[in-house]
C-alpha cells in the first residue's frame, strides 16, 4: 500500500503549529475557490507584488479587509490603482474561528478571533514563497492558513533563523495549518508545489490557492 493511501494524520509540528489534513470538505473547498475568484477580479484585482529591492514575486495575490504590500497595510490598493479592497467576511471570521477550534482541540480557542485580513496567493507549477516571518501584524494573534488545489512541500522552521531547524510538511487540498502562541513568528516558505496532484472535487484544475488570515491590529 502506498503512502498516498495512507490516512493522514493531525500533526503538532511545532508548540502552537497545528498542521489538521483535510479540514475542508469538497463542498467548502469549492465555495472558497469561488470566493476566491470573485475577489481576484476586484475592486482590487490579484496581482504580483513587487518587493522594494525591484523582485517580483511568483506567486499572484490578492488581499481582503486589508490590502498587503511591503511592507504594510493599506485600506486602499495604492500599488494597483489605488481602489478600495473587498470587506472582509463574517462568513470567513466564522471558518477562522472554527479552525482555531478544531486545531487546538479547544472549543473556546477562537471565542476572542477576529481575524480581519485575508491574503490569498495563487501558486501555478512555477511558483514558490521564499522564507519570511508574517510580522506586519500589530497582533500576535494566530495566523489560520487553507490550501485548495494542488498540494505543496510547506516549510516551516523556527522564530530566530531562516536556517534549520524546520520540517517540511505537504500541504494537500482541504488541509488546515495553524501557528500561533511560540510559533507565531516562525519563519516559513513553500518550497515547490505538486502539479497534478488536485482533487477533480476541490474546483480548480490546476495550481494552488492558499488563504491565510490574520489579525492586523489595527483600526
Amino acid at each position: 500500500m502506498s503512502d498516498a493511501l495512507l490516512p493522514r494524520e493531525r500533526r503538532e509540528i511545532a508548540p502552537g503549529a497545528v498542521h489538521v489534513p483535510d479540514w475542508l470538505s469538497p463542498v467548502r473547498q469549492r465555495e472558497l475557490v469561488e470566493a476566491c475568484r470573485a475577489w481576484a477580479t476586484g475592486p482590487a484585482p490579484m496581482r504580483h507584488v513587487k518587493l522594494p529591492t525591484g523582485h517580483q514575486m511568483s506567486v499572484q495575490m490578492v488581499c481582503v479587509g486589508w490590502h498587503w504590500q511591503p511592507y504594510r497595510y493599506t485600506r486602499t490598493a495604492d500599488d494597483v490603482g489605488g481602489a478600495p479592497v473587498a470587506e472582509f467576511p463574517r462568513w470567513l471570521a466564522e471558518l477562522g474561528r472554527a479552525a482555531l477550534a478544531d486545531a487546538y482541540r479547544d472549543p473556546s480557542a477562537g471565542d476572542d478571533y477576529e481575524p480581519d485580513v485575508a491574503l490569498v496567493n495563487f501558486y501555478d507549477a512555477a511558483a514558490k514563497m521564499g522564507m519570511h516571518q508574517d510580522k506586519d501584524e500589530r497582533s500576535s494573534a494566530p495566523v489560520v492558513s487553507l490550501s485548495v488545489g494542488d498540494s505543496c512541500v510547506f516549510r516551516f522552521g523556527n522564530p530566530q533563523t531562516r536556517n534549520k531547524p524546520y520540517v517540511d510538511v505537504e500541504l494537500a487540498s482541504g488541509d488546515l495549518f495553524v501557528f500561533g502562541g511560540p510559533s507565531r513568528f516562525a519563519y516559513h516558505g513553500v518550497l515547490k508545489t505538486l502539479p497534478g496532484s488536485a482533487p477533480s472535487e476541490c474546483g480548480l484544475a490546476d495550481g494552488r490557492l492558499n488563504l491565510t488570515m490574520r489579525v492586523t491590529g489595527m483600526e
